[in-house]
């Protein structure tokens, strides 16, 4: 199963970026071995318009142009569920043992996601209920991935 965040923004250099990369290269060292072919990450631009509608219908467009067709949608929203990370690591488990091709995560841009493209989602999560930065989202993803993929090896990185 391929993997994919989509996000609208640029992760810049620095901090965040450096914490995104280490949890990238760490589930794709073990994420390979679980059957998890590939991780990637594409970065959407902001859109330019004036009022929120045009703005959330933009990136949601760019956002779709990278999702094939069948894949699995994960919107990460702050109206979604708080999942802990053994549920999380479960999930990916199954889409992948069901022989899902894509799982897709999607993080939108300051205005959120498009209902239309939240209402495309199998699952909506998010990181509790305070409001994160959008670099923030995408790192504690990319470590819950990493997360998720030594629960499914067994690897004791997980204590819970």
């Amino acid at each position: 199963m391929r993997v994919a965040v989509i996000a609208v923004g640029r992760l810049k250099q620095g901090p965040e970026r450096e914490l995104a990369d280490r949890y990238f290269e760490r589930f794709d060292e073990i994420g390979r071995k679980l059957g998890f072919r590939e991780l990637s990450v594409h970065e959407i631009p902001e859109s330019r318009a004036r009022d929120t509608a045009t703005r959330m219908a933009e990136e949601a467009a760019a956002i779709g142009a990278h999702i094939p067709d069948k894949s699995v949608i994960v919107a990460l929203d702050e109206r979604g569920q708080n999942i802990d990370s053994t549920v999380f690591a479960r999930n990916l488990g199954r889409w992948r043992d069901e022989g899902t091709a894509h799982t897709i995560f999607v993080i939108g841009g300051a205005d959120g996601l498009s209902p239309e493209l939240r209402r495309k989602a199998k699952l909506a999560m998010a990181f509790g209920s305070a409001t994160w930065p959008h670099q923030m989202v995408r790192v504690m993803l990319l470590e819950q991935l990493y997360r998720a993929a030594t629960i499914l090896a067994g690897h004791p990185y997980h204590r819970a």
